[in-house]
C-alpha cells in the first residue's frame, strides 16, 4: 500500500518556549517538524508491558513528547528483569513495574502524563482500555495477549505496532486492519501456536540489547504513525538477526477471506486538539515572489535574519533586519513585531530559523513563514551573487 499513511493524530495547541527549546532536533527535522511535534504532544499511546520491549518503548516516546502515555502491566520487578528492562533500577526489585516505569517517564519529560493500568489484559477489559487511546505499542511475551490485543485493535479500527524478541533475534511490525491494503496479525501467523510448543525468553534466553534494537524501532514506528509521516511497517515486517548483524523484511498480504474489521479511527476523535496551521516554509522562489510582491506594494512583509551580528557582514536578502536567534527564545523579538505583517525568518541553513518560528508561534504571532534551506538554498537558486559564510 501506500505510504505516509495519514496522521493519527490532530495538532494540539502552539509549543510553549520551553517546548521549542525541548524538542529542538524535532522541530529542524522536515519529517516531524512543528506541526508533528504538537501532534506528538496530543497523542495518546498505549504501551502494553514494561519489559524488555515496553522499556526502550517508554523511554524514547517519552522523550519524544508523546502527550499521554498509557503503561499495562501487573507484574512486580524481579532482579533477572534488570538485565534488559532498562526502565526499572535494583531499588524497584519488588515493586510494581508500573509505578517504577511511570516514575522514569515522568523523570524524563514532565510534559508527559503518565496513566498506569496495573492489570492483566483480558478480553473483558480490552476495549476499554485499547479504546481511550490512539494507537497500542505491544511489547507482551505471550500468544494469548497478542492475539487479544490484535482482534481488539481490529473491532476498533487501531492501529497498533508489535514486536518479539527471542535469543538475538527480533521482529517488528505494524498491524491496522482498517486500512485498504492493510493486515493484522493473523494475516502473518494464522491461529495461535498450542501452549508450550514456542520456547520462551526464560528458557532461550534474550540478549538484552536486542530489547533495546527491537523497541527502538517500534518507538519509530510510533512516532512515524502519529505523524503520518515516513514509509511504516505496514505490510512488512522487520527481522533483525543481532549476532549476524542483519535487518531484513518479509512482506505480508491480507489472508483471503478475512473478517472485515472496523474501519481506520479518524485523527482527533479521542479528545484531541485543533489549532490553526503552523508556521509555513517559503521555498526561495516562493520568497522571490513575495519579496516582488513587497516592492510592488501588494504586500506587507516583515523580513528577519536571526543570526549573529558577525555572520550578516557579508550580506542578506535585500531589506532584512538583524533580530538574533537569542531574542526569540527569550521573547524579547515579538515585542517588535507588527501583527499585520507576514513575518518571513532566514539564517544560514533555515535550522536556526525554524526554531525562531517555532517561538514566534509559540508567542502569538499567526502569520510566520521559514526559507526552506535558509540563505544557502537562496544563494543557489536565485541570488549567486549573496555571499553565505
Amino acid at each position: 500500500m501506500s505510504d505516509p499513511l495519514p496522521p493519527l493524530v490532530a495538532p494540539g495547541p502552539p509549543l510553549t518556549p520551553e517546548q521549542v527549546a525541548r524538542y529542538a532536533r524535532h522541530l529542524a527535522l522536515d519529517p516531524v517538524g512543528e506541526v508533528g511535534q504538537r501532534r506528538l504532544l496530543a497523542a495518546r499511546v498505549l504501551v502494553l508491558g514494561a519489559g524488555g520491549l515496553g522499556s526502550p518503548v517508554l523511554l524514547y516516546l517519552a522523550a519524544a513528547g508523546v502527550g499521554t502515555l498509557g503503561v499495562v502491566d501487573d507484574d512486580v520487578v524481579e532482579t533477572s528483569n534488570l538485565q534488559r528492562q532498562v526502565v526499572h533500577g535494583t531499588a524497584d526489585v519488588g515493586h510494581p513495574k508500573v509505578d517504577s516505569a511511570a516514575r522514569r517517564v515522568r523523570d524524563l519529560n514532565p510534559d508527559v502524563t503518565v496513566r498506569t493500568h496495573p492489570v492483566r489484559l483480558t478480553a473483558q477489559n480490552a476495549e476499554e482500555l485499547l479504546g481511550g487511546y490512539d494507537l497500542v505499542v505491544d511489547g507482551t511475551d505471550n500468544f494469548a495477549t497478542r492475539y487479544l490485543v490484535n482482534d481488539t485493535c481490529a473491532r476498533l479500527g487501531l492501529p497498533w505496532v508489535w514486536g518479539s524478541v527471542l535469543r538475538g533475534h527480533a521482529q517488528v511490525s505494524v498491524f491496522w486492519a482498517g486500512v485498504p491494503g492493510g493486515v493484522d496479525l493473523r494475516d502473518v501467523f494464522g491461529e495461535p501456536p498450542a501452549p508450550g510448543t514456542v520456547p520462551s525468553c526464560a528458557q532461550d534466553g534474550v540478549l538484552g540489547a536486542v530489547c533495546a534494537a527491537a523497541g527502538s524501532a517500534m518507538a519509530v514506528e510510533a512516532v512515524k504513525l502519529v505523524c503520518g509521516t515516513g514509509r511504516t511497517l505496514l505490510g512488512r515486517v522487520a527481522v533483525l538477526d543481532a549476532f549476524d548483524a542483519t535487518w531484513r523484511e518479509v512482506p505480508v498480504r491480507a489472508r483471503p477471506g478475512r473478517p472485515a474489521p472496523a474501519p481506520a479511527r479518524a485523527a482527533g476523535t479521542v479528545e484531541t486538539v485543533t489549532t490553526p496551521d503552523a508556521p509555513t516554509d517559503l521555498t526561495p522562489a516562493g520568497l522571490r515572489d513575495l519579496l516582488a510582491a513587497r516592492d510592488a506594494g501588494t504586500a506587507d512583509v516583515d523580513v528577519v535574519d536571526v543570526r549573529e551580528p558577525g555572520e550578516t557582514a557579508a550580506g542578506t536578502l535585500p531589506g532584512a533586519r538583524l533580530v538574533p536567534l537569542g531574542r526569540w527564545a527569550d521573547g524579547t523579538a515579538v515585542a517588535d513585531l507588527d501583527p499585520d505583517r507576514t513575518l518571513v525568518l532566514v539564517c544560514r541553513s533555515g535550522m536556526r530559523s525554524a526554531r525562531a518560528a517555532a517561538y514566534a508561534r509559540a508567542a502569538g504571532v499567526r502569520d510566520v513563514r521559514n526559507l526552506d534551506g535558509g540563505l544557502v538554498a537562496w544563494a543557489r537558486e536565485v541570488d549567486p551573487g549573496l555571499v553565505v559564510p
